[in-house]
């Protein structure tokens, strides 16, 4: 039996943060002690000073692989994440082929099983011509249904009404949403070229994504589940507009809910200036008024989960013209430390930076014994020191892409140590070449006993 005690640490769980040790076995922890702190057998970490909280669990990545590994694959993406105290991940589908078939969805699963160090699970994609295989999808072991709801790769932006209403009525498991109007995009970046021609500025980005054709389709997305019942997930949400969709309160008592990522909390329309093609996402950044009322709705319990969207290119596709610039970049590895540097800040506090990336993903979604620090749970852990000051550099990324958005900030804290299922993954700097990552079980039952909620 393996014995790991991690002592005399700050425990930030549950809106709690209280000195205490938490004793694991084997995958497992076994036991938290508040003061006195044990004697024990087996390996002993002092964690005089830092904080130790559940590990992260991000919603939304793109991971590349298969068909886009030059960008990224699982292993490297994988490695990145549990650096930055992500321990269990959710997968897009708009890889190459796309997850939009049952035999795709197992051989991302087998692939992961082989090299990932953090847990794991993939979206089905959904089409204008897929719906039938809904009924087969197992709901104890998918994530979600991604449903792209604006422009998208290949046939996966879905814009037949009455296939989005079949998938709404018929998903077995959580909808997932990328909402932005296609026909509004396509008008908004005709008049851009018209005027502009070739060299359109990254700046006009969130004019051409606008908060309209943002609100148009998530607005429209609202509706339909409330029509059919769905159990509806907007994701990266953008706008000040959009909030009013959303309603206050516990994650656990709503059927809609929502998602913020990080990029959208830090930056706004004046970062284009300096961050240029690097900070172009979709949706798109949008003004300091959209960031902060994407802050406040962190806050009031409109937005329930912070993730990160994370969707690397290389930086040499990232320096095309805006036409050609790919939208996304790397963020899983600096998501953690970039909210709690904004909790430094006193945007928000380390309980709900925790909260919102730890808890309430495990809630939202009914991930099995993930998401908290309690007896009985798989020992996804992470240590952070919460001052120790350091500088993003090209020598510290670990993104396959090898960029970041966040090159040349500076955080106040850092990820130390990092466990998955009860093995260190993560030490200091070294990321240990382990696939200690599992496939993520999902209890979908909010009145069965084991459920979270």
């Amino acid at each position: 039996m393996n014995k790991i005690l991690i002592s005399n640490a700050t425990i930030i769980n549950e809106g709690r943060k209280f000195r205490g040790s938490v004793l694991i076995e084997d995958n497992f922890i076994k036991t938290i002690f508040e003061e006195p702190f044990p004697q024990a057998e087996g390996q002993v970490y002092d964690a005089k000073g830092k904080w130790l909280i559940p590990g992260v669990i991000d919603d939304q990545v793109h991971f590349r692989e298969p068909g886009l590994t030059h960008k990224a694959t699982i292993a490297s993406e994988s490695k990145a994440a549990v650096a930055g105290g992500v321990t269990s991940f959710m997968e897009m589908p708009n890889t190459i082929p796309q997850t939009t078939t049952l035999e795709a969805l197992e051989e991302k699963i087998e692939n992961a099983n082989a090299v990932s160090p953090a847990n794991f699970s993939f979206y089905f994609g959904a089409t204008n011509d897929n719906a039938e295989l809904l009924k087969k999808i197992d709901p104890a072991k998918t994530c979600g249904v991604k449903v792209f709801m604006g422009s998208s790769t290949g046939n996966m932006l879905v814009d037949d009404d009455k296939v989005l209403e079949t998938i709404f009525k018929e998903s077995p498991v959580i909808i997932t949403t990328h909402c932005e109007d296609e026909y509004t995009i396509k008008e908004n970046t005709k008049k851009a070229k018209e005027k502009h021609g070739d060299q359109i500025p990254f700046s006009k980005h969130p004019e051409i994504r606008s908060a309209e054709a943002c609100y148009l389709s998530s607005s429209k997305a609202v509706e339909l589940a409330n029509k059919t019942g769905a159990r509806l997930h907007i994701l990266h949400l953008s706008t000040a507009k959009e909030m009013s969709l959303f309603a206050a309160g516990h994650v656990c008592d709503k059927k809609i809910t929502a998602e913020g990522c990080v990029h959208h909390l830090w930056f706004d329309d004046s970062s284009y200036e300096e961050k240029g093609s690097l900070i172009k996402w979709n949706p798109a950044i949008k003004s300091s008024d959209d960031r902060e009322a994407l802050r406040e709705a962190v806050r009031s319990g409109r937005i329930d989960v912070v993730a990160t969207d994370h969707a690397p290119h290389t930086y040499e596709e990232k320096m095309n013209p805006y036409i050609k610039a790919p939208s996304g970049g790397p963020l899983v590895q600096h998501s953690l430390v970039a909210m709690m540097e904004m909790a430094h800040e006193g945007i928000f506090t380390p309980e709900l930076v925790v909260e919102k990336m730890c808890h309430n993903p495990a809630r939202l979604f009914q991930v099995n014994r993930r998401g908290f620090i309690r007896e009985g749970f798989y020992a996804d852990l992470v240590l952070i020191d919460p001052d120790r000051k350091w500088q993003v550099s090209k020598e510290n990324i670990l993104y396959k892409c090898g960029w970041s958005p966040f090159e040349g900030q500076e955080f106040h804290s850092a990820v130390t140590h990092t466990w998955v299922n009860g093995s260190l993954v993560y030490n200091e700097g070294e990321v240990h070449d382990t696939p200690a990552g599992m496939a993520l079980e999902f209890n979908r039952d909010r009145n069965n006993e084991n459920s979270i909620c």
